[in-house]
């Protein structure tokens, strides 16, 4: 097996994973890699249980199509993403509940330049998805969705679209994958704690994580 088939075989795999775990239902959810000048992305109205490598859609980054597989309407958010960030190789889009939710109460800040969304609950929250967008609420599939996209990449690994989902960008698709899981817990979290008394991470113990582990 060469190393794009591969790579397939594990997009398929992470697909069937978060649908066993309910980040994913019905035909939610897409998710693209890619490989060289070519994205590999679920295609549409196909649920992310039942993936299969040759069943991918292959298109450029001008969405010029390349098998007889129909890619996700998301599609031109995704090719948006890859315009903006060379580094970035794979992308997981998902419906996952707490993230939701989320996505759902009135007073996140819909400005991507706004401060962090969420309290400094865990480190990893911040090694893996900090800083996160809130992004306003836009149809599904429309093109001023995928332009907001195309605005908040270059600054952002992860995005909350409101009443949405989520949108998690990785050098590749390990690193998107770990975005979007832990995106979800720290959701999770969020709601657990509510109306608790809560030990927040202090900005000396927030900068140091940023200097060790580089990010943004």
């Amino acid at each position: 097996m060469d190393t794009s088939n591969e790579l397939l075989e594990q997009l398929c795999e992470a697909g069937a994973s978060f649908y066993a775990r309910g980040y994913a239902f019905g035909s939610t959810g897409n998710l693209s890699a890619r490989i060289g000048d070519r994205v590999r992305i679920t295609p549409t109205g196909r649920s992310l249980r039942s993936l299969a490598p040759a069943g991918l859609a292959c298109i450029d980054l001008d969405g010029k199509s390349y098998n007889e597989h129909q890619p996700s309407k998301e599609y031109p958010f995704h090719l948006a993403f890859y315009r903006q960030r060379a580094d970035v190789n794979a992308i997981v889009h998902l419906h996952a509940p707490h993230s939701v939710a989320l996505a759902c109460l009135d007073d996140l800040p819909d400005d991507p330049g706004a401060a962090e969304p969420l309290p400094a609950l865990t480190p990893y929250y911040f090694m893996r998805v900090a800083p996160l967008a809130v992004l306003p609420y836009f149809r599904p599939g429309s093109p001023q969705l995928a332009e907001a996209i195309e605005q908040a990449a270059p600054d952002h690994n992860c995005l909350l679209l409101r009443n949405h989902g989520t949108v998690c960008a990785g050098v590749n698709l390990n690193a998107a994958v770990d975005a979007a899981e832990e995106l979800e817990a720290t959701a999770q979290l969020y709601f657990r704690l509510r109306g608790e008394r809560v030990r927040y991470l202090t900005d000396a113990q927030i900068e140091e994580l940023r200097r060790v582990f580089k990010t943004k």
